[in-house]
């Protein structure tokens, strides 16, 4: 991955001793299917993530949690190469040298959000929030397997399919527990309603992390994991 930005101060891998942290959060960008484009900082799917990057930090606040945005090399997500997934394994195997064993949480959204769930096997990883996220049929569950889940999804997406959503959540619920959330008349860039996005988005980062909770009615959502109803909507 390039180097992102970080959104509390501090050193990082590569920058010499690092401080030390709680916790680390990474909030993952969308991408397209296949492109090997080099992926840039205005890019729109990459601005997206700054306010729900911005909220979590908001959140965490005085935590000494790690809050970083980094970019993928390249758009795409490119078939069998999975560009996104290399490239977050690589940046959790750097965290983890720098940080030692610190719980490190994943937040992605569309591609970024398929790219999180598939790193969440990585043995740093406690919790992985998958936003508007891109699903299609056969992806696996098995990585999931002791992670905390969130996985979110607008009613009125029209990039990635919803249905597809709540089939990987039905299947994921056969590993772990997962809250499901769907979004009334949520759209795929998160941004209508996308002040609901962004708390969801920090709430489940502090709840993850063991905080107390910030809003509560959006935490008892979070802990609402069964299967009767599958899903919340807000």
């Amino acid at each position: 991955m390039t180097s992102g930005e970080t959104l509390r101060g501090g050193a990082g891998p590569g920058a010499g001793a690092p401080r030390r942290v709680a916790g680390v959060v990474l909030v993952a960008h969308g991408g397209q299917e296949a492109s090997a484009e080099r992926t840039g900082p205005l890019q729109p799917a990459v601005l997206r993530m700054i306010p729900v990057a911005a909220a979590i930090r908001s959140a965490l606040r005085g935590c000494d949690v790690e809050v970083r945005r980094p970019r993928f090399l390249v758009r795409g997500w490119n078939g069998a190469q999975a560009a996104p997934v290399c490239d977050l394994r690589k940046e959790l195997d750097a965290l983890a040298a720098a940080y030692g064993r610190v719980p490190m949480v994943l937040v992605g959204h569309s591609m970024g959000a398929r790219a999180a769930i598939r790193a969440a096997g990585h043995p740093a990883v406690s919790a992985v929030a998958g936003l508007a996220p891109w699903l299609p049929p056969g992806e696996p569950v098995s990585q999931l397997a002791g992670r905390r889940v969130l996985i979110a999804h607008g009613t009125a997406d029209r990039i990635t399919k919803p249905a597809d959503t709540w089939a990987y959540v039905e299947r994921a619920r056969e590993v772990t527990q997962v809250a499901a959330i769907e979004i009334k008349d949520g759209d795929h860039p998160m941004l209508r309603r996308a002040s609901l996005w962004h708390a969801i988005a920090a709430e489940f980062a502090r709840s993850a992390l063991g905080m107390p909770a910030g809003d509560q009615a959006i935490a008892s959502v979070l802990r609402a994991e069964s299967v009767d109803p599958p899903r919340t909507v807000l």
